[in-house]
């Protein structure tokens, strides 16, 4: 396996856990982008929906989040302002790591809530580790919606993971939360680099305050990064894999087919499951999927979709 953290000792903690805390911003960055957000806010051309592709889903998101915003121009900018402030000190802390997508995240009081979930897989998991850094600009806390994690639930879950694809926990989400989330109490302006297959949560603001936060989504330098995508009006038991750039992120619609113009690697059969929480739970125990190599993850793919 890829080494994800330069520190040995951060690199074992979060080999254990799937995450770690360190210190990241100073006060006057922590201000700076502050100051940026709503500076460049009226730019943003509002919420990419399902609406926007004809497409019915009952989601609401209840958070600013510019990774859905419609105004490319403005995305680019923002991931310019984020990857630039942060680029020298994730440079400390990562192994040769690039970022591909930048967020600024707002939760509004009352609202907020972001669903149990993993992140998607951004390049090949049994290579590498993809990160997330999460850093806060306001002091978080569990009255204002902090990051909320389940320790060592990287790479046991959700082997094949996209916008359109199922989550085997997806049945199993209140539970999940209810008996193992650990919420990550965070000062401004410290982070938390996580790997994108650990399963985290964050519930509302329930404050009258400010609540901002960054995420940067990083991959190694030399891997490519990947998408999987389902055409749910096509055929709901298969996956292409595709090789994507920076750029397709820009332009991305979870609920719009991708351009034929980007790169099909492959495709598999694979038909999502659901997992009860004691399967869960065994299977939080049980060695990670990077770690299985009787067979290759495409036999394993089929013998999944083959049992489900």
């Amino acid at each position: 396996m890829r080494r994800t953290l330069i520190d040995p000792a951060l690199e074992e903690q979060f080999q254990k856990d799937g995450y770690v805390r360190i210190p990241f911003l100073t006060e006057e960055e922590v201000e700076e982008l502050k100051g940026y957000y709503f500076d460049t806010l009226d730019e943003s051309g509002g919420h990419i929906g399902p609406e926007d592709e004809k497409y019915n889903a009952s989601l609401q998101v209840t958070y600013d989040f510019t990774f859905i915003d419609k105004n490319i121009d403005y995305k680019e900018k923002v991931f310019d302002k984020i990857a630039t402030t942060f680029k020298d000190r994730y440079a400390e802390y990562l192994a040769d790591y690039e970022p591909i997508i930048a967020n600024f995240i707002r939760k509004k009081t009352d609202g907020g809530e972001v669903p149990l979930h993993q992140n998607w897989a951004f390049a090949d998991e049994h290579k590498c580790a993809t990160v997330s850094i999460w850093c806060p600009l306001v002091d978080s806390n569990k009255e204002n919606g902090t990051l909320e994690v389940v320790p060592g639930s990287h790479k046991r879950f959700g082997e094949v993971r996209g916008p359109m694809i199922k989550s085997e926990l997806e049945d199993i989400k209140k539970e999940i939360i209810d008996k193992h989330m650990v919420p990550l109490v965070t000062k401004a302006g410290d982070a938390v680099i996580l790997d994108d297959s650990l399963v985290h949560y964050s519930s509302p603001n329930q404050t009258d305050s400010l609540r901002l936060t960054i995420q940067l989504i990083l991959i190694p330098k030399e891997e490519p990064s990947i998408h999987y995508h389902m055409d749910l009006a096509k055929d709901r038991s298969k996956v292409e894999v595709l090789e994507v750039d920076k750029g397709f992120y820009m332009k991305f619609n979870p609920w719009k087919k991708p351009e034929e113009t980007v790169k099909r690697v492959k495709s598999f059969k694979y038909v999502p499951f659901s997992l009860t929480i004691e399967q869960f739970e065994k299977q939080l125990r049980g060695p990670r999927f990077d770690e299985v190599r009787k067979k290759s993850f495409w036999d394993r793919l089929k013998r999944k979709s083959t049992n489900a």
